[in-house]
């Protein structure tokens, strides 16, 4: 049976940036080849960087797309790694419109190119406002095998492409992918790639991108697998890696083309001679799925770090008041960029307590941040004074000197600021519109408050596994958590119980379930009453709030988009 072995590039690129994705793409197939690899595969629109949005719809960035795909098929040959069939996905367009597309380079040629035919208009996905649906299947004969590709969503949907593949027959699948991180979508993959497979009748070789890109990040998680749906191995999650993998295939005489189902199938000749045989490598051990806090902790970390590092920021800032949210906020940021690129600032006003002062200070030391302490109390005065501020509206102020001050300090300094308020907060609306909700990026934006203490707890462990400090001082886990914008001033005052409170947006936010659902489930009416009230009004403040990491399935922006103006309201 003829051989082959083949690359999965797991990579992380850029959105845009053309000539460092081709610099990637170049470097990884030089280390492929270096390891003997005949095929080399890249996640999904890797030229370009993924999701593109409306650059889809600048001629100018298309052409550019094609243009620099033709470079990189010389590029690659150049460099010594011509006789390795590259799969690389890029941005096209014909008369028809734009296209999600991949193609094969050659010997300095781009030899076959393929259009994504299922485009995906759910959750994050606009495809369908992008992109043209291809109709037709290059089918790749290299040393003898004959070598299928679908793109992504044309393998999560049933039929199509996958379907016509197994019609025309072909020795191996391989998928490139751009399939976005939420939290237990691991578990969906594996059954779905072993599904297809078998569909196919042949192996499958799933490739998947990394890294943040914006509110999306991309965990990675390529595998393998067999024409029976047995795990071959599998990439581990969050990091760039080469998976390599010897296959025997079967071959043989080259089939036909033609029409299978609503695709035109196409046969690109490469190489009719097998490789000469050789001693496989061992196939590598399948990496393990991470576990749900830690696979959170780094989904929150990759975004982060690469939401800093790739618009060109090199620090950040945020208030470091000693509770719980700015506290997992910083120790992600230290875990993302290091400790020295984190300033914390302290911004006491009348009603702040010591331990709150006291543990923002003892976090800035366990992960080696920066701190400053810049009091708001004398900034607050000349507004409460002057305007004649009481109540709520004294109370805001003070979130919003402290507001100011991290943005002066911001444009005085470069350091981006983050905003530190989770996903319950941003739901019921607690947070003061130009004040906490000031920044440049929301690293728990998407975690629901319960989640962001057991992330602290997780994280504590880990560091004591490792006999190192804990990040996070307890204090700040077991405490009440508070505002502190007025004495005695504690979250319960206004809200219900974290956890029944998370139950509940998780069946409103995530799970759209209506007021009668609610009831039916157990729910006090009068607390189904406050909370969806709370929720609906709060639409104009998650509008004006900063991105952060999505790792849900319906994070607010992206996938949940309501109207502001909306005289809708559940249970009246």
């Amino acid at each position: 049976m003829p051989q082959l072995r083949i690359a999965a590039a797991q990579v992380n690129t850029r959105v845009g940036d053309l000539a460092g994705n081709a610099d990637l793409i170049v470097e990884w197939t030089r280390k492929a080849a270096e390891q003997g690899a005949h095929l080399v595969v890249f996640p999904e629109m890797a030229l370009t960087g993924y999701p593109v949005e409306d650059l889809a719809f600048r001629e100018s960035f298309t052409a550019a797309s094609k243009r620099t795909l033709t470079e990189l098929a010389t590029r690659v040959a150049d460099a010594g790694c011509g006789a390795v069939a590259v799969y690389v996905g890029y941005l096209d367009a014909d008369d028809v419109g734009p296209r999600n597309a991949a193609a094969v380079l050659y010997e300095g040629e781009v030899v076959a190119t393929q259009f994504k035919h299922h485009l995906p208009n759910y959750g994050v996905f606009d495809e369908r406002r992008y992109y043209k649906p291809g109709q037709t299947l290059d089918i790749v004969r290299l040393h003898g095998v004959e070598i299928g590709m679908v793109i992504c969503e044309d393998l999560w949907q049933d039929g199509g492409p996958i379907t016509a593949l197994g019609q025309a027959g072909v020795d191996l699948v391989v998928s490139p992918n751009a399939s976005p991180y939420e939290r237990n979508k691991d578990d969906q993959r594996l059954p779905l790639v072993a599904r297809r497979a078998a569909e196919a009748g042949a192996p499958l070789v799933y490739v998947n991108l990394i890294g943040g890109q914006d509110e999306l990040v991309f965990d990675g998680d390529s595998m393998a697998v067999s024409i029976d749906g047995a795990l071959l191995t599998r990439a581990p999650q969050f990091v760039e890696h080469l998976m390599m993998m010897d296959m025997s295939l079967p071959g043989g005489a080259s089939r036909e083309a033609g029409q299978f189902g609503e695709f035109a199938v196409r046969r690109v000749r490469l190489s009719d001679e097998p490789v000469p045989e050789y001693q496989p490598l061992p196939m590598p051990p399948a990496a393990e799925p991470l576990p749900e806090e830690a696979e959170v902790w780094f989904a929150l970390v990759t975004g982060l770090r690469d939401y800093v590092h790739k618009n060109g920021f090199r620090s950040v800032t945020f208030g470091m008041s000693g509770g719980i949210d700015s506290a997992v906020v910083a120790a992600l940021a230290a875990d993302a960029l290091g400790g020295s690129s984190v300033y914390g600032v302290s911004m006491p006003s009348a009603y702040s307590s010591e331990h709150s002062k006291d543990d923002a200070a003892d976090l800035a030391r366990r992960i080696g941040a920066h701190y400053s302490v810049q009091p708001i109390g004398e900034m607050v005065e000349v507004f409460v004074e002057q305007l004649g501020l009481t109540g709520l509206a004294e109370e805001n102020v003070q979130a919003r000197c402290r507001g100011v001050t991290l943005m002066g300090l911001s444009n005085q300094h470069g350091h981006l600021v983050l905003a530190t308020g989770n996903k319950t907060e941003l739901a019921v609306g607690y947070s003061t519109i130009y004040g906490d909700a000031v920044g440049g990026f929301a690293p728990i934006k998407d975690v629901p408050k319960t989640l962001v203490w057991q992330l602290a707890r997780w994280r504590n462990a880990e560091a004591e596994k490792l006999g190192d400090v804990p990040p996070i001082p307890e204090n700040s886990i077991t405490k009440p958590p508070s505002a502190e914008l007025r004495p005695g001033q504690l979250d319960a005052d206004s809200l219900p119980d974290y956890e029944l409170l998370d139950d509940i947006l998780d069946d409103y936010v995530e799970g759209d379930k209506g007021y009668s659902d609610l009831l039916a489930q157990g729910f006090a009416a009068e607390v189904v009453d406050k909370v969806l009230r709370m929720v609906d009004l709060a639409e104009y403040k998650r509008r004006q709030y900063p991105p952060g990491t999505k790792i849900s399935v319906k994070g607010f922006g992206r996938d949940r988009r309501l109207p502001i103006t909306n005289g809708w309201r559940e249970g009246h």
